[in-house]
């Protein structure tokens, strides 16, 4: 079988696209997806897309991890997914689509694209961090010298010793300015740290406001691979949550599976 992909990334987080509106990709075989997914013996990413139609929507998207299995929501891979649906003539600078955690809208701006979040209604404080859940689930914890820090090496200990096998994507935290942080995130699936997460982006900034760090519901977020702006209003729960950034389309190639 002959796959024809779209390499696309949003911040640095990088993502194998395919157009499954035929339903043709064996979705079952967890195997293919992480093949896909390897850097060295496939084409590379951080997860895998599938891109197919839905009755009442643009598009619906189906996510899996590095690791191969299907998995909850993504940020970064929702902006990219809306992008390679305007690549393929199926929107042009609105969407609506179907994801893991409902529907979702989007709005592309040049090559930005804004897309709405889910609801949060609540943020768990523990002793020195937060939890969340932002279509994923998400551990928040500030930290000193974040660019020295050992994000690997604590965030596996964080994600299998607090979380268990189910697990939580883990977000390191350290504020720049006012409504400015810098954020590393360990990620599930992938089992790594990336250059990006966009439900880990939006989980930081909801969390700073909570906290009372951020007075402002416009927030920036440093990545390793970009800046993201997460916005939001904030009422008996937080709504209206957009993240936007930079979705862009790196290469289009064929593999043999």
């Amino acid at each position: 079988m002959t796959l024809t992909f779209y390499k696309y990334q949003g911040t640095g987080n990088d993502f194998v696209i395919l157009d499954n509106r035929a339903l043709l990709f064996p979705k079952e075989d967890t195997q293919l997806v992480a093949r896909l997914c390897d850097r060295r013996f496939g084409v590379g990413g951080d997860g895998l897309i599938l891109l197919e139609n839905d009755s009442k929507l643009d598009f619906k998207m189906v996510y899996y991890n590095a690791d191969g299995n299907q998995s909850t929501m993504c940020g970064n891979g929702g902006r990219c997914l809306v992008a390679f649906a305007k690549h393929l003539g199926i929107i042009e600078n609105k969407a609506t689509f179907n994801a893991i955690d409902g529907f979702h809208t989007a709005i592309i701006d040049s090559a930005k694209v804004s897309l709405q979040m889910s609801n949060v209604s609540e943020v768990k404080k523990k002793s020195n961090s937060f939890f969340l859940d932002t279509g994923s689930p998400h551990h928040v914890q500030i930290v000193e010298n974040l660019k020295d820090f050992n994000v690997n090496k604590e965030g596996a200990k964080l994600r299998y010793g607090i979380y268990g096998a189910t697990g939580s994507n883990i977000n390191f935290v350290e504020q720049i300015d006012k409504n400015t942080f810098a954020v590393r995130t360990y990620e599930r699936g992938v089992e790594n740290e990336t250059l990006s997460c966009g439900t880990g982006v939006t989980a930081v900034a909801i969390a700073m406001h909570s906290a009372g760090i951020a007075a402002a519901k416009d927030i920036i977020i440093h990545t390793k691979g970009g800046h993201l702006q997460v916005q939001f209003k904030k009422d008996q729960e937080y709504t209206d949550i957009y993240l936007t950034g930079p979705a862009v389309l790196v290469f289009k190639g064929e593999i043999e599976c």
